[in-house]
């Protein structure tokens, strides 16, 4: 089975994904799993349409499941779909409420066997053994879903060098930027675009 996993900075960096398509590779009229967790402090279900929107102006098939505490997170029939679905598509929003909502629940297990995943802006900071809180910058324990790198998202020159003073050295640290896009193959990581720094420590370096 084909595997796939991306981090893309933006809804508009996702666009350029689905319009190129050459590495989520979607068939027409594909299965797209819409998961707002991350924004249910915000608003999910706008958060859900603008995915939506977006997904169908492409002509795949897409449907919301409104996964907003741990309760929902137990529901077999979200397992099935997320299970079943072409793509899965995890919403921007608050990183630490995805990771409480979905951590040990049948709906985290179904997202981490998902073979095409896609993630929006901090909500890719979850899926990492390490995650970085947004709160301050500190690293703390993300959800392993895909292991190989910490993701961030912009911050001040003070809260990221603070990061990268306290990750391990041996640590990717991956900074995406609005435009960004990082992808995940099952086997290693490689940066789409130039608006993404990786650093280990505190140098500049590549996955």
């Amino acid at each position: 089975m084909r595997t796939m996993t991306m981090a893309v900075g933006s809804l508009d960096a996702l666009a350029h994904e689905l319009r190129d398509n050459e590495r989520l590779a979607l068939r027409e009229g594909a299965h797209v799993v819409v998961v707002p967790t991350a924004a249910a402090f915000v608003g999910s279900g706008d958060a859900a349409n603008a995915v939506a929107s977006l997904c169908e102006e492409f002509g795949y098939a897409v449907e919301a499941l409104m996964i907003d505490d741990r309760a929902a997170s137990h529901d077999p029939s979200f397992v099935q779909r997320i299970g079943a679905a072409d793509l899965v598509v995890l919403c921007d929003g608050s990183p630490l409420h995805a990771r409480a909502t979905w951590r040990a629940t049948p709906v985290g297990e179904s997202l981490e066997r998902a073979a095409c995943l896609v993630a929006i802006g901090s909500v890719a900071t979850v899926l990492g053994e390490v995650m970085i809180d947004p709160r301050g910058g500190a690293p703390t324990t993300g959800l392993g879903y895909r292991r190989g790198v910490a993701f961030a998202v912009a911050a001040t020159e003070e809260q990221t060098a603070r990061t990268r003073s306290l990750l391990a050295s041996d640590v990717a640290l991956v900074v995406l930027g609005r435009q960004g896009v990082v992808a995940w193959d099952g086997a290693s990581w490689r940066v789409i675009n130039d608006d993404v720094v990786v650093t280990r420590g505190p140098d500049v370096a590549t996955l």
